[in-house]
């Protein structure tokens, strides 16, 4: 079941795919998403409902078609100048995008994990999204007669989030902020995790989510894999790294040239050193967590 970063994408992510990168506030698959960048990807439609600093690289490098969210920005500190360029200016390449409420995207997921073709819920109202997303529309209950939002199923070719730890077997492990990951692999064909670490039992935690081996193509081991967020027990949020972010993304040139180094870069670190700068990259190297260190 484990299998290297740069194979499992190779095998399972291809040009055209829509592909969810998840995570929320903890445990983004920023290596997943930086080695999507090396490989080259093209025509994705990405999906999250907070896409932060890895989505504003992946639109960067010219990864993306189109964006469905529900919210993007740099947490704590501004824009994505990356999306906000490819939005306006069409730089690298254009980008449509698909904007939903995190109710509505949550629920999106949760009727493609259950197999249903669209979602129910009370919301959108007072908004002008309905009027400018066509994957909003109104349904009437037979019971009540009321007015209700309908959204369309969630599920991606591909879903790819970050686990502090899996088994040898395939199964894995995640606590924390938890956020929508477990649905978004559900819904998904095929399920990509990188964790930071694979360990001979998984022990319980409070507040865990077990994805089976069955609903998971690939496991690949990636420590510091979810930097610069954290991984609640492992390592703490890089702050800094999204402070430095602002400058590079504001900056055609200085976005090219870390596009440059992350491109050039290998080996275990490499996510790290390109998204954090080396010292991010060294202290995530450096603390290598036991197993259940925060449970």
């Amino acid at each position: 079941m484990a299998v290297p970063l740069d194979e499992a994408v190779r095998q399972l992510i291809h040009d055209g795919d829509t592909v969810a990168l998840e995570g929320f506030t903890h445990l983004i698959p920023v290596a997943a998403g930086h080695e999507v960048i090396r490989q080259g990807l093209r025509d994705l439609t990405l999906v999250r409902m907070t896409p932060d600093i890895v989505y504003d690289q992946l639109i960067g490098a010219g990864c993306a078609r189109k964006l469905v969210f529900s919210w993007g920005g740099n947490p704590g500190v501004g824009s994505l100048h990356r999306f906000r360029d490819a939005v306006t200016r069409s730089w690298p390449v254009p980008l449509e995008i698909e904007e939903h409420s995190h109710a509505g995207m949550a629920n999106r997921y949760v009727a493609g994990a259950s197999g249903l073709p669209f979602a129910v819920l009370r919301g959108y109202s007072g908004t002008d999204l309905a009027g400018n997303t066509p994957n909003i529309r109104t349904i009437t209950c037979p019971f009540t007669g009321q007015e209700l939002a309908a959204v369309p199923a969630l599920n991606p070719d591909v879903t790819v989030i970050h686990a502090q730890r899996a088994d040898a077997a395939g199964n894995v492990q995640l606590w924390g902020i938890t956020g929508i990951q477990k649905e978004a692999a559900l819904a998904a064909d095929r399920v990509l995790v990188t964790v930071e670490e694979v360990v001979d039992e998984l022990e319980p935690v409070p507040g865990q989510v077990i994805l089976p081996s069955r609903v998971v193509d690939a496991v690949s081991v990636v420590p510091g894999g979810a930097a610069p967020s954290y991984a609640h027990g492992y390592y703490e949020r890089d702050n800094a790294a999204y402070r430095a972010w602002d400058a590079i993304g504001r900056d055609r040139e200085a976005f090219t040239a870390w596009l440059t180094e992350l491109t050039a870069a290998t080996g275990p670190t490499a996510t790290g050193r390109a998204a954090a700068g080396p010292a991010a990259a060294d202290r995530a190297a450096d603390d290598p967590e036991p197993a259940g260190r925060g449970a």
